[in-house]
């Protein structure tokens, strides 16, 4: 979910985006989304690691 559907701001992935690209060295891939969240009907919240996450916690 983004945008209003989250309650997070439209622009925040952009800002996200931005300040993610913004260093010398930094690439897209360095802006790549890191986490899924998925809310559940009854109000329950799961964030899961993506797979294709760059870095992942052992």
């Amino acid at each position: 979910m983004t945008g209003a559907d989250s309650g997070r701001p439209d622009d925040f992935d952009e800002k996200r985006h931005d300040q993610l690209t913004t260093a010398p060295k930094s690439t897209e891939a360095d802006a790549a989304p890191r986490v899924e969240v998925t809310e559940r009907p009854n109000g329950v919240t799961r964030i899961d690691i993506r797979d294709d996450a760059p870095v992942r916690p052992e």
